[in-house]
């Protein structure tokens, strides 16, 4: 039995409408807009499925579940805001809606290495590259 080629077009516009939603919810984590992380359940909810349809479709779609694109882009926020040396980890953290702890163990599950072993790693690079462009 042939699977209708709309099938596969409504499944990558749910996965399009995920990334756009992940997207502009976590900028509404980050600005403040928003005090409550999403869960799979709440991004369904958005786009008008069941949660368990929805992570189907978007494991069938893009071949990741709906986490890993959370987690990835979370991951991408926490190092740019580690960058800059004038906010405090902990508060890093509670922006992200995590508590100081909870947060060194997400990262450094995904990271290899704790937040501030990142941002000391970080600054190194920056002060390697000054001196070789000198």
């Amino acid at each position: 039995m042939k699977i209708p080629q709309k099938f596969f077009v409504r499944q990558h516009e749910i996965a399009a409408d995920y990334l756009r939603e992940l997207d502009k919810h976590l900028d509404d984590i980050v600005s403040g807009r928003a005090t409550e992380m999403f869960e799979v359940r709440d991004f369904a909810e958005l786009l008008h499925v069941h949660p368990t349809h929805f992570s189907n479709t978007i494991k069938e779609a893009t071949g990741h579940s709906p986490c890993f694109f959370f987690e990835e882009r979370l991951m991408e926020i926490s190092k740019s805001m580690l960058q800059n040396v004038g906010t405090p980890i902990a508060e890093i953290a509670r922006t992200l809606t995590y508590d100081p702890s909870n947060f060194t163990k997400f990262f450094k599950h995904f990271a290899g290495q704790t937040p501030k072993q990142y941002r000391e790693e970080y600054f190194k690079s920056l002060a390697k590259q000054e001196i070789i462009t000198i």
